[in-house]
């Protein structure tokens, strides 16, 4: 958690991007790591878990951490949150909670009521469209004999 922590104080130093830090560890060893890249890189899924999740992905060879725990500086957002459980790793412990991430102006808890509302209700204008063509891939999907499950 410390190394966690110490890449959130030095992301901010940096300049790179906002003030979290990730770890991702397995059997008491580092995997990857990863610090909050948004501003840097202009891409907004760029925060600290999905940073450190790509990067032990990819050292693992394996689209799932299995056997990992992840550190974060903070309780993950929504979108971290979805990424981990998607992941599937043994634990995640974190340092700063939603409510102090708030206090400091990133604050998810619009999207947490969001995801809540029905579609036809979100604040982005939301419409399904052309579902009868894209079940096509779901019905492929169905058939396909040798597809990876996950």
């Amino acid at each position: 958690m410390q190394r966690a922590i110490d890449l959130s104080v030095a992301n901010v130093r940096s300049g790179r991007g906002g003030p979290f830090g990730a770890v991702i560890v397995k059997r008491g060893r580092i995997v990857a790591e990863g610090a909050n890249r948004v501003t840097s890189t202009n891409d907004p899924s760029a925060h600290a878990e999905i940073v450190a999740i790509r990067r032990a992905c990819k050292k693992l060879g394996h689209f799932e951490l299995e056997d990992c725990e992840i550190y974060s500086s903070c309780e993950p957002c929504p979108m971290c949150l979805g990424a981990i459980y998607w992941a599937r790793p043994a634990r995640l412990y974190f340092g700063n909670t939603q409510r102090d991430a708030a206090r400091i102006g990133f604050d998810d808890s619009f999207i947490y009521r969001e995801i809540r509302t029905p579609f036809q209700r979100r604040r982005i204008p939301m419409r399904a469209f052309m579902r009868t063509e894209a079940l096509a891939a779901f019905r492929a999907w169905e058939k396909k004999q040798d597809k990876i499950a996950y």
